[in-house]
């Protein structure tokens, strides 16, 4: 666990995708630090649960909270339950993503319009119906959305996964316009490759030196390193800071990329 201190007390801070990996990493640590934190998943009921009753057992509040965070009818639920359960949230992490790793000329209209319903129409959704929580509150707020360094460096295979978070990335800085004069900020992480469950699957019949040695600080990167970024951007320590986006790569996305 991190040793990062911020000061969240009685904030109401929503996570999707919170049931592994970045998501669970950032929810111990927003209630680490006071928050009242929603454990948000739409299939791990086991991973929500669990990682909700370690933040209970630390003396953190959490409530799991089951949704689709693509699906319309799921977000409007999530958003008027936490509402009527915690308060207007005061903070918002959209992690939750979905993945497509169909060859360019394989992907269908289907897919693309499944791809941009998870990963753009639904933090849209998201965002405006937290943003309406937070300008009812008077008090502000702060919206992050999670990215990944391939919006910008892509690979083979991912076509629909970076047009979505390139999408992502627009508008994180168009909303933080909008958004300003409600003293709302919204910025975005665009993570490496980060030594989570999912990452290791992928990589397993690869192996990791083939992925290390890419890397200029030569290791994968931690949940918890990304969960400390989230944390600071929706802090105090960050209110100068909107529209931004902060990459998390060890140096990845700055490396030239070939034999080292």
């Amino acid at each position: 666990m991190t040793n990062v201190s911020f000061d969240f007390t009685d904030q109401t801070v929503l996570i999707t995708g919170a049931s592994r990996g970045i998501g669970a990493a950032t929810a111990q640590l927003f209630a680490q630090s006071g928050a009242r934190v929603v454990v948000n998943y739409r299939a791990d009921q086991a991973g929500a649960e669990q990682v909700s009753a370690a933040i209970t057992a630390a003396g953190g509040q959490a409530m799991p909270m089951q949704g689709d965070a693509g699906n319309v009818d799921d977000v409007r639920r999530m958003m008027a339950t936490v509402g009527k359960q915690w308060g207007p949230v005061r903070v918002l992490v959209h992690n939750a993503s979905a993945i497509n790793r169909a060859y360019f000329l394989d992907a269908t209209l289907d897919d693309f319009d499944g791809m941009f319903g998870a990963n753009v129409r639904g933090p849209y959704l998201m965002s405006q119906l937290a943003a309406q929580q937070m300008i009812a509150a008077g008090a502000g707020g702060s919206i992050i959305h999670i990215s990944t360094i391939l919006a910008q460096l892509t690979i083979q295979n991912r076509t629909l996964y970076a047009a979505t978070k390139g999408a992502l990335e627009s508008l994180t800085r168009a909303m933080a316009l909008d958004l300003a004069r409600h003293n709302i900020r919204v910025n975005a992480v665009a993570p490496g490759l980060i030594y989570t469950q999912a990452l290791r699957d992928g990589i397993s019949a690869l192996g990791e030196e083939n992925f290390t040695k890419f890397i200029p600080v030569k290791r994968f990167g931690d949940a918890h390193e990304i969960a400390s970024t989230v944390a600071f951007l929706a802090s105090d320590a960050a209110s100068y800071i909107t529209g931004a986006l902060i990459p998390v790569d060890g140096g990845l996305g700055v490396a030239e990329a070939g034999p080292k």
